[in-house]
């Protein structure tokens, strides 16, 4: 597939027909993100634009959930971690990243465990190695049973999210609980007894890959004691993070979330600040500026030179906290604010040629002319229309001076 391309199809695994979705560029390294029980692929809906800068991302329906087949049954973890291997074995995929919540989250402690080899890196979000009692399990598969999903819920949904996130009523609230009574109850009690009859507590140690751990400080499933604990233990060099939010820390805490993953992904590769800095440089300022600047450099500030590349652009422009769109704004405003034009010009009709439109370095300077002064947004208007001009009279002379038909 070309870069940038979006799959949308299903995939026989194992006989069991699985919907999944792959965004990204095919050049970048595969990350797997795999859900928590009662959703569905579109739980991670928030990370993927933090992510795909980064990785090639994929997501999945775990069997009985969304759009992926029902089996009659109870399932186990080594059954839903057997549909993962089928499913990147199919995508012809050899190496991955996995990040799973909850149920998610026992899939990967399963396949860190038996196909090691295969996983780079693991991120345990809001799960356990054992999700006793098993008779909580066999009551919630009897209520469904009995009365299908909205017998359970509004357990579910006190569950998922704090009492804070709940009185406030958000959409990610309300979808979350049409994706809930939407979940087939056939598939949703099959899961329920590969939770009931889960216990990897005395294989944890077998885990050999970079491990990270997310807790929720008020996750009443799968808190700390007796939960993240357990794998931060006896998981060999397992890091952790503890974010505020309930079980579905990733819906609830979406930002954060991201940072927390990103942070310990992308830390466990060795690249050189400098390096990334050159690369990312020429990303938001242009081939030609890099370029011209490298021939401008002389024996006495190539030493500051190196230091604001290695610094400014290999250290902080390639943290992923925040987007690059994003830290172009953050730039732009600071520099009308104290007054830097060189370097606002500069980033302006960079910021042109890339992500950036008129429409936001406008708002830009209104919110400037409000917190920095009417002055100031004035020159801004007045270096930018300037910027645009030549942007538009540069774009006019490719024009004329292109091939003749």
């Amino acid at each position: 597939r070309e870069k940038g391309a979006i799959a949308l199809p299903f995939m026989q695994c194992d006989g069991v027909r699985l919907f999944y979705r792959l965004e990204g560029n095919c050049e970048k390294p595969i990350l797997v993100l795999s859900h928590s029980i009662g959703t569905d692929h579109g739980m991670w809906a928030s990370q993927i634009p933090d992510l795909l800068p980064y990785f090639r991302v994929l997501r999945y329906d775990t069997r009985g959930h969304g759009a992926s087949e029902v089996p009659r049954g109870e399932y186990s973890i080594e059954v839903l971690a057997r549909d993962v291997l089928a499913l990147v074995d199919a995508l012809n995929i050899q190496h991955f990243a996995f990040c799973g919540l909850s149920l998610g989250g026992a899939t990967g402690q399963w396949l860190s465990m038996h196909a090691g080899e295969r996983v780079t890196a693991l991120v345990l979000a809001n799960t356990s190695p054992q999700f006793a009692p098993k008779s909580n399990w066999d009551a919630r598969i009897q209520a469904v049973r009995d009365g299908g999903m909205k017998a359970v819920v509004n357990i579910a949904m006190e569950r998922f999210f704090s009492q804070q996130r709940l009185a406030h009523g958000q959409a990610d609230i309300d979808g979350t609980r049409a994706v809930f009574l939407g979940t087939d109850p056939l598939g949703y009690m099959g899961c329920c007894a590969a939770l009931r009859d889960l216990d990897l507590r005395q294989s944890l140690g077998e885990i050999r890959v970079p491990t990270l751990i997310i807790t929720g400080e008020w996750d009443i499933s799968t808190p700390w004691q007796g939960h993240g604990e357990i794998l931060a233990r006896q998981i060999p060099r397992a890091q952790s993070a503890v974010l505020p939010a309930a079980h579905l820390s990733n819906v609830e805490c979406p930002h954060a979330f991201s940072a927390a993953v990103l942070g310990f992904l992308l830390s466990q590769r060795t690249v050189d600040p400098l390096e990334a800095g050159f690369a990312i440089r020429r990303v938001v300022l242009g081939d030609a500026y890099v370029e011209r600047a490298m021939r401008n450099t002389s024996d006495f500030d190539r030493e500051f030179q190196e230091l604001i590349t290695r610094y400014a652009w290999g250290t902080i422009w390639t943290r992923p906290g925040l987007d690059r769109r994003t830290r172009r704004l953050l730039v732009l405003a600071t520099m009308a604010a104290l007054g830097r034009w060189e370097e606002f010009r500069m980033h302006a009709a960079a910021g042109l040629n890339h992500e950036l439109e008129t429409c936001d370095l406008k708002e830009v300077l209104l919110q400037t002319a409000v917190y920095a002064g009417v002055p100031v947004a004035n020159t801004g208007f007045h270096i930018v229309k300037e910027v645009m001009d030549a942007l538009e009279n540069h774009k006019q002379r490719d024009q004329t001076s292109g091939p003749q038909s």
